[in-house]
């Protein structure tokens, strides 16, 4: 879903997106001419792999997002959660793609290893 970074309104608009069996559904806010705020709650699933026994496995997500979405460069480092879409055009796909990426960067345990309190590895 591509939304033009002109056509967002000022008063706050819904839109609901899935992309690889997650769901995004939140509001599109301008809230000055070259920013405008997603909030969005991001459910669904992402398949990861286990960074203990590298079994694949279910990884339920549930989180509220709330970002800044910007068609300039952003010159500021105080706010890292501004994402630049400098062709004008909003990609919500894009944004849900980055969540993706980000959850499967961190540690991921399954259920199995999860539970184990001291994991030795064998060579």
């Amino acid at each position: 879903m591509q939304i033009a970074f002109e056509k967002v309104p000022v008063i706050p608009k819904e839109f609901k997106a899935e992309v690889s069996g997650l769901s995004l559904c939140g509001t599109l806010e301008k809230i000055s001419r070259d920013i405008v705020k997603l909030k969005a709650r991001l459910t669904g699933v992402i398949k990861a792999d286990c960074d203990r026994c590298g079994k694949h496995f279910i990884l339920p997500q549930d989180q509220e997002l709330e970002l800044r979405l910007s068609d300039r460069l952003i010159q500021t480092q105080d706010d890292l959660d501004i994402i630049e879409f400098l062709d004008g055009i909003i990609d919500i796909e894009y944004i849900i793609q980055s969540e993706i990426e980000s959850q499967k960067a961190l540690y991921n345990y399954c259920e199995d290893c999860n539970d184990k309190e001291d994991y030795e590895i064998e060579f």
